[in-house]
């Protein structure tokens, strides 16, 4: 122990323990992966698991769609080898303190591993929609089997404790709410793991402050594998066999891991309350575009009488590319509204209530979405224009 502590002075050595172990779980998660992805590119080339381009996809040229697989194996395997070296080299009491979150993260695991293998069989055969929602649900009970739920929407609408049979339907519908926000807001290049890298960061940073040491663990090991899978993703080159996608493997796995870390900080517990005010909101604020964003299309498709769970090209990237904005800056500017939304919730919630930062964080994305549908009109309008004054 006096090695590790001598890496971080000013530290008791408990906490030095705990942050030795997240910075290995991190690096290891970096090393697998990258290792990883090319072995996944090699062989979706081999067996020609493609995701090929049509009229509402905006990727040129076939790209692999399996780079999700690495997630969860290699973030399960980091947390794992950590636990075994810390047994081996004597440090296993260290564990005592998080035995009463065995249960939930055993539940929460079961539900990563569900989704993770529906997500697998999605990419390589296809599924049903209502047989993945079916899974979502069952995901949802789950977590509540484990006792992780809604428990306190702290202040919101002037509620605070709520009871089962209210905090229960709600937590399944977040799950499942997150989960599909992640799955459909990954439509351009890098853009569902950043806003994802972010959301991890910003959770383990909180639970490092609460000192919720395995929810911090989950957070690194996750940026860990994402940060090489958006490398390959986002600077990989189509053209030499580099690039990847993750597929509904990566977005089912990654939403449940934001799923569980969300509802987590969501739950009543007073230290947490003590140091984090208003905690639901800041719990999803870092969720806020994709959430929001999937809130607005469903909206929009229903007043279109369109069908609810068919994909079309009005999420919020297709707005910022319809600007004339490239795939990479549009995911730029998507992540820096979702930082803005998340800084700016995480310093407001000490002057304004919860209900009503809520509200202005309805308004606000409501009043972008109006302005970018305004430029987006003109930009159209002038095109036909010019057109025609062509002709």
């Amino acid at each position: 122990m006096i090695m590790i502590t001598d890496c971080f002075p000013g530290l008791s050595a408990t906490t030095t323990f705990w942050m030795a172990n997240a910075i290995a779980v991190f690096s290891v998660c970096v090393l697998c992966t990258g290792l990883l992805i090319p072995q996944i590119l090699l062989i979706s080339f081999r067996k020609r698991l493609f995701d090929q381009p049509d009229e509402r996809k905006i990727h040129q040229g076939a790209v692999p769609r399996l780079g999700g697989i690495a997630f969860k194996p290699v973030v399960f395997f980091s947390i794992a080898l950590m636990f075994g070296l810390c047994q081996f080299f004597g440090y296993g009491n260290m564990f005592d303190g998080i035995s009463a979150e065995s249960r939930p993260l055993a539940f929460s695991f079961c539900c990563v591993m569900l989704l993770y293998l529906v997500g697998m069989a999605d990419d390589l055969i296809g599924i049903r929609y209502k047989a993945k929602f079916a899974v979502q649900i069952m995901c949802g009970v789950m977590m509540i089997a484990g006792g992780m739920w809604i428990s306190n929407l702290h202040g919101l609408f002037g509620i605070h404790e709520v009871a089962a049979w209210f905090g229960y339907p709600l937590t399944i519908l977040v799950i499942v709410f997150i989960i599909n926000s992640i799955n459909l807001i990954d439509g351009i290049d890098g853009l569902a793991s950043g806003l994802s890298i972010i959301a991890f960061f910003a959770f383990g940073c909180m639970f490092i402050r609460l000192q919720w040491w395995m929810y911090a663990f989950i957070c690194l090991a996750t940026i860990g594998v994402l940060l090489p899978f958006f490398y390959y993703n986002v600077y990989g080159n189509v053209h030499r066999g580099r690039k990847i996608f993750m597929g509904d493997t990566g977005s089912l796995t990654i939403g449940m891991l934001l799923a569980v870390m969300a509802i987590r900080l969501s739950m009543s517990d007073p230290l947490k309350e003590s140091t984090f005010p208003g905690a639901v909101v800041i719990a999803f604020s870092f969720l806020i575009v994709p959430m929001l964003d999937v809130v607005r299309v469903v909206l929009h498709r229903w007043r279109e009488r369109k069908p609810l769970f068919l994909p079309d090209r009005n999420h919020i990237h297709h707005k910022f590319i319809a600007l004339g904005l490239s795939q990479r800056q549009a995911m730029a500017c998507i992540i820096g509204i979702a930082l803005s939304f998340a800084v700016v919730n995480v310093f407001l919630i000490h002057c304004l209530s919860t209900t009503i930062l809520f509200l202005l964080d309805v308004a606000v994305w409501t009043v972008l979405h109006c302005y970018i549908t305004v430029r987006i009109n003109r930009k159209n309008k002038l095109e036909k224009n010019c057109t025609e004054n062509k002709i």
